[in-house]
């Protein structure tokens, strides 16, 4: 039935039911010069994700980057969720601090992009699924920031680049411990098996933010919004497990399923207002979002401190 979504106007139960509109999925694009058209600039994007998308019933749209402020905040108000891909690191300037040595390749405009995006959709409440560099996308939007290497800044830690081509990109590398509670679970249970390819990952917290999921080391792995419809960030890439686990693609189809909902009806009152000032204190030296009880503090167990600034 999952694989049918794609072919029907409509989403359509399990049962044959129609039940609500496909939603539209806005993906940001990255950007590369093609070898193949001697170095013409091109908007490139992980045919995987959009696959993954739209076979569960998603309209999906992709964005391009250097739009104007004017184009990318009309094509916003027109989607019903967003999607965060992985890719480049993030420049560390967004989140106020000067590159590591061994950061890697960023595209600040790709972070402008995706930064303006995600900041409208937690605002808005809009559904929103991120992977990889779209889980860090999601916490430097609410005012948090990252390891900008796992090696060199946390080298407690277990071995998380399992990069290819040296590995395949739906290796299985380790589980994750989840939150009972959370919406992650719903879809994976309270322990799963993942794959993982990163080098850096979660350092403070962002306002709003609770962290979900946690590796084998203390690790955060998975990010939700305790208080908006659907809010969730995952360090791993599921879209190449999905096609042997159901599991990892109810991620998928929990996520498009949000966004064909009223979510609008589900959002906080004065929700906008809380989430702004939030970032406001989180850019400010010395604030109490700035503070070390809200920088996650990896165990020597194992276990993660997780908090939540609501």
């Amino acid at each position: 039935m999952i694989d049918m979504q794609r072919e029907q106007m409509l989403l359509t139960t399990p049962e044959g039911e129609v039940t609500a509109k496909r939603p539209l999925i806005g993906v940001p694009m990255g950007r590369e010069r093609s070898q193949r058209f001697f170095g013409l600039p091109m908007y490139i994007m992980n045919q995987t994700y959009v696959r993954e998308l739209e076979k569960r019933g998603a309209l999906p749209v992709l964005i391009p980057l250097n739009m104007s402020e004017a184009t990318l905040r009309g094509t916003f108000e027109r989607l019903d969720g967003l999607f965060l891909p992985g890719g480049e690191d993030i420049d560390p300037s967004n989140y106020g601090e000067e590159r590591h040595d061994q950061l890697g390749p960023v595209d600040k405009e790709r972070d402008r992009t995706e930064l303006s995006l995600t900041r409208w959709a937690m605002e808005w409440g809009m559904p929103l699924l991120g992977i990889c560099r779209g889980v860090q996308v999601i916490n430097v939007a609410c005012g948090g920031t990252l390891y900008q290497d796992l090696h060199s800044q946390a080298a407690e830690l277990d071995k998380h680049d399992f990069y290819p081509p040296k590995y395949e990109r739906f290796r299985v590398s380790h589980n994750v411990r989840i939150e009972p509670d959370s919406r992650l679970a719903q879809a994976l249970g309270h322990v799963h098996e993942i794959n993982s390819m990163h080098h850096q990952g979660i350092k403070r917290l962002g306002y709003g933010l609770r962290i979900v999921a946690t590796a084998p080391d203390g690790l955060p792995e998975a990010l939700e919004c305790p208080a908006l419809p659907f809010i969730l960030g995952v360090q791993w890439h599921p879209e190449e497990l999905a096609k042997t686990d159901p599991h990892s693609a109810d991620i998928f189809t929990r996520f498009v399923w949000a966004a064909s909902d009223n979510w609008q009806d589900d959002i906080p009152a004065g929700w906008q207002e809380r989430f702004r000032e939030g970032l406001a204190k989180a850019a400010t030296p010395h604030n109490d979002l700035a503070s070390n009880d809200s920088v996650v503090r990896i165990q020597s167990s194992g276990e993660t401190a997780t908090v939540a600034q609501l």
